[in-house]
């Protein structure tokens, strides 16, 4: 009798917990519903207005897609038997100017300037010796990105988008003076054009919106600037590629900086 009644104990014991889980559930839906209605909007405004500014900071790191050429172990290629791309972390800075051109649409221009390194691994052999030679090539550019951005609808203070684009560059840094024990160095073109796509979520904080975006841009045009020698001759196309994590401050309430500037 009394294991009967335990087991009895444990059925309806068991009944109201799937009863009591089974309320929550239901009641999630409104739960969230009324959380969601009663949460103040932030930067209700922003969205509405035509054209508004901010900045950029972010990280990216940069590499190369690499084609060799059709001469690549041949004999007239004879000391290098491969090359591999080492990778490292820059830094990026952009203006914002974001333009409003359809509900969901905005066209934005973010020049900018983008640091950043990468290095060139040979593999090289010559009677009979193998050795390694490291390029270090530092970037410097001068960053002209146009972007399409779709945002979805808001999500209370949030909401996420995808961005596609492109970007002309220009590499400073691609026509310093190499110094002599840098030698053998290669020459890199000082123009680009990139075609660039993303995604992210922005968050409508009190006085600003502020968003993440993480962005993939692929260089066109061939890289390298061919000089006679097998460092450059070994490379039929030599493409740029980036990697961008973007921090992104934007738009804000006027009237509270006016306000802390009397």
């Amino acid at each position: 009798m009394t294991i009967f009644l335990n087991h009895l104990s444990y059925i309806c014991k068991k009944i109201q917990l799937k009863k009591l889980l089974l309320s929550i559930l239901l009641l999630l839906p409104f739960i969230f519903s009324f959380a969601q209605k009663e949460k103040p909007l932030n930067l209700p405004k922003l969205d509405a207005q035509i054209v508004h500014f901010g900045y950029s900071l972010g990280l990216n790191t940069m590499d190369f897609t690499i084609r060799p050429s059709d001469r690549f172990l041949t004999q007239a290629m004879d000391t290098i038997y491969g090359v591999e791309v080492g990778r490292s972390v820059g830094f990026n800075i952009n203006i914002i100017s974001n333009f409003r051109i359809a509900e969901y649409f905005d066209f934005r221009f973010l020049p900018g300037l983008v640091f950043g390194q990468r290095n060139l691994h040979y593999k090289c052999i010559k009677k009979g010796d193998i050795w390694r030679h490291t390029m270090m090539i530092e970037s410097t550019f001068i960053d002209l990105p146009v972007q399409l951005k779709y945002k979805a609808a808001r999500i209370s203070n949030w909401r996420p988008f995808i961005t596609a684009g492109a970007s002309a560059r220009i590499d400073m840094a691609s026509q310093k003076k190499i110094k002599p024990e840098e030698y053998p160095k290669i020459r890199l073109r000082r123009f680009d054009v990139y075609y660039e796509f993303g995604a992210g979520v922005d968050f409508f904080l009190e006085y600003f919106m502020f968003g993440i975006e993480l962005k993939a841009s692929i260089g066109i045009l061939n890289d390298v600037v061919y000089d006679g020698s097998q460092y450059a001759g070994y490379f039929k196309r030599l493409n740029s590629r980036m990697l961008l994590i973007c921090f992104n401050f934007e738009g804000g309430k006027l009237d509270f900086v006016r306000k802390h500037r009397k």
